[in-house]
């Protein structure tokens, strides 16, 4: 089957969300609250300072999503870009999408002249991360700490 990538717009809200719900499901065992969910995505969405989704589709049905956001380093005076809201429908893996998303971000940050691209993979996630080296990333020399307040 085939599918074409492009910048997700307002009307993919929903898919988006019940996605990013199923990535919050599947990787950690959490439930998200729907309604906080759908204000971040919505607010994602239309403005684009904050981020940018994208989304592979294959005629009308968005079959997977990747999400960016960026920060700033001034130890490379450039932005590095964030993957963040990786998401590929269950019965669509392994034909490639999340590869292409990932290519794609790829070439639009190098377009974009970002300093580079980094992501946060859960620790057990083998597949994720076999993956993820396959594309040509590599694991950080810093591990990730957080303080989460809602």
């Amino acid at each position: 089957m085939s599918f074409s990538i492009r910048p997700a717009v307002p009307d993919d809200l929903d898919r988006i969300v019940l996605f990013n719900q199923a990535l919050a499901r599947e990787t950690e065992g959490r439930e998200l609250e729907r309604g906080i969910l759908q204000k971040g995505v919505n607010k994602l969405l239309r403005d684009p300072d904050l981020g940018r989704y994208f989304v592979a589709e294959d005629g009308d049905e968005v079959v997977g999503q990747i999400a960016v956001t960026t920060e700033w380093s001034d130890w490379r005076n450039g932005p590095v870009w964030w993957i963040q809201s990786v998401y590929v429908s269950r019965q669509r893996r392994g034909e490639g999408i999340y590869r292409a998303l990932h290519e794609f971000v790829r070439e639009m940050a190098r377009a974009e002249k970002a300093a580079g691209l980094r992501l946060y993979v859960e620790r057990d996630n083998a597949v994720a991360q076999h993956t993820y080296l396959s594309l040509g990333m590599r694991e950080s020399d810093y591990r990730m700490y957080e303080e989460i307040w809602s």
